[in-house]
């Protein structure tokens, strides 16, 4: 499984500077809204993000607890590890510069899937960096980076189960995680599908556990991000992912909108960390 996130994560480093130029059309083409311009306005009154922080003398960086491989919680409390949490090291390191200010400091705040996009659009952290998929809706709220991961919605299931498909969920319950892209879609298909019930649980650890309980035949998510429970489960080889994906979308990094200095570093930050290859360090930790 490790190999396999491995091999996943280094395909992505073809891919990032293209996505690069898709993530900045799809910024710039949805600026308006009703909710997007509140958002804009408020943050605006706060001044810009680079301004803040060298006010404050602080970054403050939004992380998840169990989005495995990307933003978790691993052995020391209150400390996030991942992927992606390397990239948004790397934006610290840049803002460091950019400022003049090597005695920065990083204050963390965690955030879920439900809370994540007003903890960045209402100015309670500067950068999120996790699992967070960019797509036309949120971009009324927040700005994205560049993409860094791509990813398909699938199915985690016990290899006894008999779910093979989303058609075999037919009549059976489903587990997915609430405030997330897979929550909304299912949902959406639910009386198409006919599945006998949906489950939204708080976080992915959740999810997990109603599945790994028996109370889901199914657990809903991002490939990548099922493929982090299942390499912490008892029993890895009990669980399979399965099933093609009805959905692909794209990670970013979030930030506030209509802050185009901030966005400038961080894309810039992040192209830089997969075109000199220190991508590859990363992704071996």
């Amino acid at each position: 499984m490790l190999t396999t996130q491995a091999t996943r994560l280094s395909c992505i480093a073809a891919l990032v500077l293209a996505l690069a130029a898709c993530g900045d059309k799809g910024a710039s083409n949805t600026q308006g809204g009703a909710s997007g311009a509140t958002n804009t306005a408020a943050a605006g009154n706060a001044g810009s993000t680079l301004d803040k922080i060298k006010s404050s003398g602080e970054i403050v960086l939004a992380h998840r607890d169990s989005s495995v491989p990307f933003s978790y919680i691993a052995d020391t409390p209150n400390q996030p590890v991942g992927y992606a949490h390397d990239l948004q090291m790397k934006v610290v390191e840049a803002v460091k510069t950019k400022l003049n200010k090597p005695d920065l400091k990083v204050r963390y705040v965690l955030v879920t899937s439900q809370n994540r996009i007003p903890s960045i659009a209402n100015g309670t952290a500067d950068l999120e960096c996790g699992s967070t998929t960019n797509n036309k809706e949120r971009q009324q709220q927040v700005a994205f980076s560049t993409g860094f991961f791509k990813v398909g919605s699938r199915l985690l299931t016990a290899t006894n189960s008999g779910v093979a498909e989303f058609k075999d969920l037919k009549g059976k319950k489903l587990v997915t995680t609430a405030g997330t892209t897979s929550e909304r879609y299912i949902k959406a298909h639910q009386q198409e599908l006919g599945i006998g019930e949906i489950i939204s649980a708080k976080d992915h650890a959740e999810s997990f556990l109603m599945l790994e309980s028996g109370r889901a035949a199914a657990f809903m998510m991002d490939d990548i991000l099922l493929a982090g429970e299942k390499s912490k489960a008892k029993e890895p080889a009990k669980w399979h992912i399965v099933g093609t994906a009805p959905i692909h979308e794209i990670y970013g990094c979030m930030m506030r909108k209509g802050d185009a200095d901030f966005k400038q570093v961080v894309d810039d930050a992040i192209k830089a960390t997969y075109a000199s290859g220190e991508i590859k360090t990363k992704k071996k930790k």
